[in-house]
Order: structure tokens, then C-alpha cells, then sequence
């Protein structure tokens, strides 16, 4: 049980860096129950949470033994055990978002390109955002109009084309005129890559990296 308390002790410094850094409410889960969940709300003392309860800002909308569902100034996340969640409200108009990494160490992002719902895995090795063809199609982009290229990838080198995406989003973060890459095979998962990362600040603590829109 000792070990355990201070795995949680650790687990909820972080996310109270992590709230620091973003400047928002920060939501950690320490426990999780039918119709409940332990949570540390800003770095606080960890507190069971009913369904529908408020403290802080933070309402416990759904949970089970393998994740809760909270609303969190006004958005909805969630978040399995051990995972953490900092809000990112605008500050001197400038957007943050709180990524946090899962098993892997990987960092996925929810947003959005053109206007379609995509999940990115943030990915500060390639040059720019990428999909694949089959999400371009699905999208409605006309890659094939765009500057065709060549692309050393895992499978082998393949087909790409350069593109322009007009707009990308990853939390309250919008960013426009993006460059970005269309793949025709070898790409699983949309990447974040530095097109999209070079315009935030980039911290990361532990399991938790912010981005904060810097233009």
C-alpha cells in the first residue's frame, strides 16, 4: 500500500505542474468505481466524486472500473486510472492544451482538420502534419493537386504528395495554413508533426506535455 500512495503522490505532483503550466484546472484520477471516482483537482487532497457531483468546476459525468467521464469547464474528457487532464481556458489570448502520454509514452491529440474530427499522434520527427490518402479522400481534399514527392517510410518508399491544410485544431487551438503531407500507404494514424508544432511553446513534465499557441 505504500508503494502504491506514493506512485498516487507522484502521479498528482505532476498534475499540478501540469495545471501550473497551463493555467487551468488540472483533474487527476486516483480511483475509479461504478458511479465513481477518486480525484485530485488541482493538486489537491484526492475526493471521491459521484456521478452528476460538481466540485470546482469538475463534474463527474459517467464512470466504471476502466474510466470516468468528466466535464471540465465546460468540456468533456476521459480519463482512465492515472491519467491526468488540465483545462485550458484563453489567457492573453494565447490557447494551451494538456496532452497526456499512455502506455507507450506516446502523446495522442483530439482535434480536427478542415473541419472533420481527427485524432493525431504528436510526432516532433516529421516535418509537418500527415495523413493518409484514404483520410484525404474522406476529408475531401484534392491532394493530387499538390507537389507530388517520393517518402522513406517503414514499408518502403511510396508515393506523397505536398498540400496546404487550411485549417488544423487540437483542443481551443486553431491554427491555419498549415503545411502538411498526404501519403498514398504506409501511415496508420494522422501525425502532428513540426508544421503544427512550430508555432507552440512545448513543455513537458513527466507524462504530461502542454502546448501553447505562440502565433
Amino acid at each position: 500500500m505504500t508503494t502504491g500512495w506514493k506512485a498516487i503522490a507522484t502521479m498528482l505532483a505532476a498534475g499540478c505542474l501540469a495545471c501550473t503550466a497551463a493555467g487551468a484546472t488540472s483533474v487527476s484520477v486516483v480511483g475509479l468505481f461504478k458511479d465513481k471516482a477518486i480525484v485530485s483537482i488541482d493538486g489537491g487532497k484526492p475526493r471521491t466524486l459521484s456521478v452528476g457531483q460538481m466540485v470546482q468546476g469538475v463534474r463527474l459525468v459517467a464512470a466504471d472500473s476502466g474510466s470516468a467521464r468528466f466535464e471540465v469547464d465546460g468540456k468533456r474528457r476521459t480519463l482512465a486510472m492515472g491519467q491526468s487532464f488540465a483545462g485550458a481556458p484563453a489567457t492573453a489570448d494565447r490557447q494551451s492544451v494538456s496532452l497526456t502520454a499512455d502506455a507507450r509514452g506516446h502523446f495522442a491529440a483530439a482535434g480536427s482538420l478542415n473541419g472533420y474530427p481527427l485524432t493525431f499522434l504528436v510526432d516532433t520527427g516529421a516535418t509537418a502534419i500527415a495523413i493518409s490518402a484514404a483520410e484525404a479522400r474522406r476529408i475531401g481534399i484534392d491532394y493530387r493537386a499538390g507537389e507530388a514527392m517520393r517518402v522513406g517510410t517503414a514499408a518502403g518508399v511510396v508515393p506523397a504528395w505536398r498540400v496546404k491544410f487550411g485549417t488544423v485544431k487540437v483542443g481551443g487551438i486553431t491554427a491555419h495554413q498549415v503545411d502538411g503531407m498526404v501519403m498514398e500507404t504506409g501511415l496508420d494514424v494522422p501525425l502532428l508533426g513540426m508544421s503544427f508544432l512550430n508555432r507552440m511553446e512545448m513543455t513537458r513534465n513527466g507524462q504530461t506535455m502542454v502546448l501553447t499557441q505562440r502565433y
